[in-house]
């Protein structure tokens, strides 16, 4: 049943992606022990000829769908767009420049062949620089569904790049909505709204690109803005408290705000990752 399952990959790339990432990132979801039955890519904007010679190389593989937008779009809507045009029920989603392990879509599918009530699944995931051996994080989440709903209240249950769901449930959601850094977050959100049930595998399924200072840059005015609003529309909606409220936005602010470069990537690193020695 599982090896027969039918599914898409929604994927995405743009101008500024690496195109030998980019490779070994299609790559690794071809190779997986269970492939996908298409592949659905949104080129978000002009790319350069480099990144689109890996891009044509791929087009000619009758599993690609590609889907070229005239002006970039932003990584919310590109991700709408490859929904959108999925043909089947089961979507996974792949960034341009992580690896998926090779069991990623086989342990996916067989989560939702003995929980058909399960809506999303997704995994754990480390955190490479440079060499995709060069692991320096591992970043974990909930398993079970009460729990992943109850961690939402601070931080996204869901690490983005692992996750493989229903289409159906996330367009009665809304679908992708864009949503500065955080259209994810805001789709678990109103996914949990609707009672989606949600389920992390505790294994790592996707092994992420970062580069030496990506968790100083998760900062900054627009950042703090963008995460206010989403504390704002969860209160709103009563999944939060007032006292939670101010509680996640206080935190964000000194964190996204106050603090310095340095001294806020050692923060995000101390707490929201488990460091790899």
């Amino acid at each position: 049943m599982v090896n027969s399952a039918q599914f898409s990959v929604s994927m995405c790339v743009y101008g500024k992606d690496n195109p030998k990432h980019f490779d070994i990132a299609v790559q690794s979801i071809l190779d997986q022990t269970i492939p996908p039955t298409e592949v659905i890519l949104v080129v978000d904007g002009p790319v350069p000829d480099e990144l689109d010679l890996v891009i044509c190389k791929y087009e000619v593989n009758p599993l690609f769908r590609t889907i070229r937008l005239e002006e970039n779009q932003g990584h919310g809507n590109a991700r709408r767009i490859g929904l959108e045009n999925c043909n089947f029920d089961l979507v996974a989603l792949m960034d341009a420049d992580d690896i998926s392990v090779s069991k990623r879509f086989e342990k996916q599918l067989k989560i939702f062949e003995k929980n058909p009530s399960i809506s999303i699944v997704g995994g754990l995931i480390t955190e490479f620089i440079d060499d995709p051996i060069n692991i320096v994080a591992k970043r974990t989440v909930p398993s079970e569904d009460s729990a992943i709903k109850t961690y939402m209240k601070k931080r996204c249950p869901l690490n983005q790049v692992t996750v493989m769901f229903k289409k159906a449930v996330v367009e009665q959601a809304g679908g992708y909505i864009d949503w500065h850094n955080e259209e994810d977050y805001y789709l678990w959100i109103r996914l949990a709204l609707i009672n989606a049930e949600f389920f992390n595998i505790v294994d790592v399924l996707v092994n992420v690109r970062i580069g030496p200072e990506m968790y100083e840059r998760r900062g900054g005015i627009k950042y703090f803005k963008s995460e206010y609003r989403l504390q704002r529309f969860m209160y709103e909606k009563s999944i939060i408290s007032l006292g939670l409220f101010l509680m996640n936005v206080s935190q964000r602010f000194v964190v996204q705000v106050v603090l310095p470069n340095s001294i806020r990537g050692w923060v995000f690193q101390k707490f929201a990752r488990k460091k790899i020695k």
